[in-house]
């Protein structure tokens, strides 16, 4: 039975992991949870699974919380932090959306614990500091992505010198039909109107803008331990084929499945296992097509593949400076096109610290985040 500790477990993600527990009751221990600001679900779960600790981030609505049930809450930006330091877990799902992430993840790395990986901000902007701590300490990282879970089944077996490159596919958003004129008055609700996936909102937005797709081959970089001209990226509307490997023979591997996340979720809690179906079977009457990603109307998947390339600390300067520009235009206070505006200029203006430490990793980020601001407020 695994023992698990669920960061975000009211989010997208984090409630399809608990489909999947809830599938297999007797394969699993919910040792944690932990919310943002949704104390009203996290409550039902806590009463539903009997976690034996939970954590929210919002310290008025962990006050809240604590009056309602009888098990310690942590609280504050340190909740995932102590959540993840905790003894009586062995796996953790970090499914926390944006920077907050990273932190918890190599405290659950130094305690030695597993980990299930839904953060993409982990990797993007810690990759070389999260790796090297996992190495060292001989955990074992599984992707939670369909994407990554996808490259790690069609590279299973397979000797890594053999791989001519990674292809990961891409849906191409919410936005992948509008044209270059029609770019600037692009709405959140537009940007929102995902065509395949069902995700949280910063999710949806990053896939519109193709930064999230910049992000999974940063992630894959790592991951896989694969130089970044041999990951390309490939638009695939239908999101049938989740991603594929080709070989120095030219053959090509793909791992396909209906569009589902509780899919790669369940594998990473189950390799090297393959349990019950979670989702519909394929209909092989769908037909699959695929094209290149226009990069000229999405540049910001080059910003994403520049920063892989030069490295340190550029990718979370980059993942910040996206971080800070999405939340300002989920609020309305900016324009679509000035995400990539921004941050092409965090980028230009930052000087990259080359094999970081955690702290060059945070000033990065706090600075970034600075000049996105400065930025934003002079173009008003």
């Amino acid at each position: 039975m695994k023992k698990l500790a669920i960061l975000g477990s009211t989010g997208n993600v984090g409630t399809q992991v608990l489909d999947v527990v809830d599938q297999y009751p007797d394969k699993f221990k919910i040792i944690a949870l932990s919310a943002n600001n949704n104390i009203t679900l996290l409550k039902t779960q806590i009463e539903k699974y009997h976690p034996l600790f939970a954590g929210v981030a919002n310290e008025k609505k962990a006050k809240e919380l604590e009056k309602q049930i009888n098990i310690p809450v942590f609280s504050g930006e340190d909740a995932s932090i102590k959540i993840a330091a905790l003894s009586e877990y062995d796996t953790l799902i970090n499914s926390l959306v944006s920077l907050s992430g990273i932190k918890a993840t190599l405290e659950a790395i130094k305690h030695k614990k597993d980990i299930a990986l839904a953060n993409k901000e982990t990797l993007v902007a810690a990759g070389e500091l999260v790796m090297r701590e996992v190495k060292k300490n001989n955990i074992k990282l599984m992707p939670i992505d369909s994407e990554h879970s996808a490259l790690f089944q069609c590279l299973n077996g397979e000797n890594p010198k053999t791989v001519h490159q990674l292809i990961i596919t891409c849906s191409g958003g919410a936005l992948r039909d509008k044209t270059k004129e029609e770019m600037p008055s692009v709405t959140v609700e537009e940007a929102l109107g995902h065509k395949t996936w069902s995700m949280g909102k910063k999710i949806t937005i990053d896939s519109a803008t193709l930064m999230n797709k910049g992000f999974e081959v940063i992630e894959a970089m790592w991951l896989y331990n694969m130089p970044i001209e041999k990951i390309k990226v490939v638009i695939h509307p239908e999101s049938i084929i989740h991603s594929m490997v080709e070989y120095s023979d030219a053959s090509v591997i793909a791992q396909l499945s209906d569009p589902d996340m509780r899919l790669p979720i369940q594998y990473a809690l189950s390799y090297p296992e393959r349990w019950d179906a979670p989702i519909k079977r394929w209909d092989f009457s769908k037909s699959l097509t695929f094209k290149e990603p226009d990069l000229e109307r999405f540049p910001c998947l080059g910003f994403a593949l520049k920063a892989a390339r030069i490295g340190g600390t550029l990718p979370a300067a980059m993942n910040a400076a996206n971080d800070y520009m999405v939340e300002k235009f989920l609020k309305h206070e900016c324009r679509f096109l000035d995400i990539q505006t921004v941050i092409k200029k965090v980028m230009d203006a930052h000087n990259p610290v080359f094999s970081p430490e955690l702290t060059d990793i945070e000033k990065a980020i706090t600075d970034a985040r600075e000049m996105a601001k400065e930025f934003l407020e002079f173009s008003k």
